[in-house]
């Protein structure tokens, strides 16, 4: 094993957001490289993540679930309507479905793979409800060449909160309660 770094674009490709105005963006991986015979690959995990965003992008959901263990939980910290555990692949799709209504774009900033784990740390925002804009990192966490658990961490968890809860307003009373 080597450690490595190198330039790539399509991982950045999968994601939305604008391409800075020199090109596409560029995504720095570092990773433990796998050597065989002379030639060097990429982290199995990343190509998952690059499979997973770019199937998320398209709205691909059946190549969504293929990346995701069918017992996969998605953790969301915070204080918001969002926020919390989301078990099983059926209730992360409809985390993703109800996160669409928030418009988010991300633009990752690093994508880095070690044994069974991944951390992408991106800028994501919105300009949905007064918009929001803040560097995220997400913590996946591999088994069986699948993701199995992945957690969400927000540089201003706070600032979190009040976008979500602008996007995602409760109900009035009695309806809230029915």
């Amino acid at each position: 094993m080597q450690v490595i770094e190198q330039d790539v674009t399509s991982i950045a490709g999968s994601h939305s957001g604008p391409p800075p105005a020199s090109g596409p963006p560029v995504v720095r991986i570092r990773c433990q490289a796998l050597e065989k015979d002379g030639f060097v690959t990429k982290h199995p995990n990343l190509q998952v993540i690059e499979d997973f965003f770019g199937a998320y992008a398209a709205k691909d959901v059946a190549r969504v679930r293929e990346a995701l263990a069918p017992d996969i939980v998605w953790r969301i910290p915070g204080h918001h309507p969002l926020a919390g555990e989301k078990r099983g692949v059926d209730e992360v799709l409809a985390f993703f479905d109800q996160l669409a209504r928030a418009s988010f774009q991300a633009k990752p900033i690093v994508v880095v793979a070690d044994g069974d784990y991944v951390i992408d740390h991106h800028r994501g925002w919105s300009e949905v409800a007064g918009g929001v804009d803040m560097t995220w990192c997400l913590v996946f966490r591999f088994e069986g060449g699948r993701i199995k658990e992945v957690t969400n961490f927000a540089a201003d968890q706070h600032k979190a909160d009040l976008f979500f809860w602008s996007v995602y307003r409760l109900k009035p009373i009695p309806d809230r309660l029915a």
